[in-house]
C-alpha cells in the first residue's frame, strides 16, 4: 500500500510541468515575434502545429496565455464550402424558434432554458427588426 502511494503525483494542469519555458507577468513579454493566439488569429495566422515558446500569466498566475514564434506561424485555412455550409446549419439551428412561429432571430435563443422564443414562451411580442420571415411551412392557417 506504500509503495502505491509513492507513485501518486499531484500535477497542476496549469503549470506546464517545463522550467525551460519562461514565464512572463501581464504585459511584460517586451518581445517581438512573439504572439498568442488570438493574435495570430488576427494576423490572419495560426500556430501550424508549434510548440509554445513563452507563457503570459495574470491575475496572480491563475489565468494565463501560450506565446508562440510569429516566423513558424502558417497562415490560416480558408473556409470551404462545406465547412460554411455546416456552420449555417448549425446557426440556424440555434436561431430558429421550433415553437409555432418557427422564425429565424438574427440572435441565439435561450432553447435549453425557455424552449422557444419570448413570444411562444410567454406571448411578449417580437419586434419584427429582430428576425426574419418564417419558411411557409411553419406558418399558421389562418
Amino acid at each position: 500500500m506504500a509503495d502505491q502511494d509513492q507513485d501518486l503525483v499531484d500535477a497542476d494542469p496549469n503549470n506546464p510541468g517545463n522550467e525551460a519555458i519562461p514565464v512572463f507577468r501581464w504585459k511584460q513579454a517586451g518581445r517581438t515575434g512573439l504572439a498568442t493566439r488570438r493574435q495570430l488569429r488576427e494576423m490572419g495566422l495560426r500556430p501550424g502545429g508549434q510548440e509554445p515558446v513563452a507563457r503570459i500569466e495574470c491575475r496572480s498566475g491563475r489565468r494565463f496565455a501560450w506565446l508562440y514564434r510569429i516566423d513558424l506561424a502558417k497562415p490560416k485555412r480558408p473556409m470551404t464550402l462545406a465547412k460554411e455550409a455546416a456552420l449555417d446549419k448549425a446557426m440556424a439551428a440555434r436561431q430558429t424558434c421550433p415553437g409555432p412561429c418557427g422564425r429565424r432571430y438574427f440572435h441565439c435563443l435561450p432553447l435549453k432554458t425557455l424552449g422557444s422564443c419570448l413570444e411562444c414562451h410567454d406571448g411578449t411580442p417580437a419586434d419584427p427588426a429582430t428576425y426574419t420571415a418564417p419558411p411557409a411551412t411553419h406558418r399558421l392557417a389562418a
